[in-house]
């Protein structure tokens, strides 16, 4: 759930176009080389997204990683020295990403208005990016860590509800929305409207 992408932990939903676009600043930008480390590392997590896209997690390797970050593998291993290492950093780079779209989407909103630009977020969160879809792959994998993402996503849409029925309303809408990514659909116009039926948002 992008997620889009997703959020899934390694497999969070998606990436805005917002969140996307900051990252292609801060690597294209005149004080990230290709050889500064933050620059390097950011290829790799970016890279580890691409790579997912096409062999999932189970035949990822860090070779094809580096091979598609453009970067030696000793810089690789420099950063992470495990599957499991680049894994989990990755899980860390797409919450970041999705906590920093979501921020910037409601920047400066009260009320309705704020929620309503978190929902339009999470629709185009889903909808725009074109990187990990593990669910197309391996989808006993995202399946499996459902369980551990739901509540998290749960919690973060709940602190923009009020009422004595803000739990029941943002799990609904999570479910809504882990249904749009498991089950893809390109009307982004009705994935808005359930999920603001979802949350008794009326328009």
């Amino acid at each position: 759930m992008g997620a889009a992408t997703c959020p899934y932990g390694r497999d969070t939903f998606a990436v805005t176009c917002n969140a996307v676009a900051v990252n292609h600043a801060s690597a294209d930008s005149p004080e990230a080389s290709p050889d500064d480390d933050t620059s390097s590392r950011h290829r790799i997590l970016k890279a580890t997204a691409e790579v997912l896209a096409r062999s999932g997690q189970t035949k990822l390797s860090l070779s094809e990683v580096a091979l598609q970050a453009g970067v030696s593998r000793p810089t690789l291993y420099r950063w992470f020295s495990s599957k499991t290492e680049l894994l989990d950093a990755f899980g860390v780079y797409e919450r970041q990403m999705f906590d920093g779209g979501i921020s910037r989407a409601t920047a400066g909103l009260r009320g309705t208005e704020k929620l309503d630009a978190a929902l339009r977020f999470i629709v185009d969160y889903q909808q725009s990016y074109s990187g990990v879809r593990v669910v197309d792959i391996e989808p006993e994998v995202v399946i499996a860590q459902l369980t551990h993402i739901l509540p998290v996503m749960r919690a973060r849409l709940e602190r923009l509800l009020s009422g004595p029925n803000a739990s029941v309303k943002a799990a609904t809408a999570i479910r809504v929305a882990v249904s749009h990514y498991i089950v893809r659909s390109d009307d982004g116009d009705q994935f808005l409207a359930q999920l603001r039926h979802a949350v008794g948002l009326r328009q």
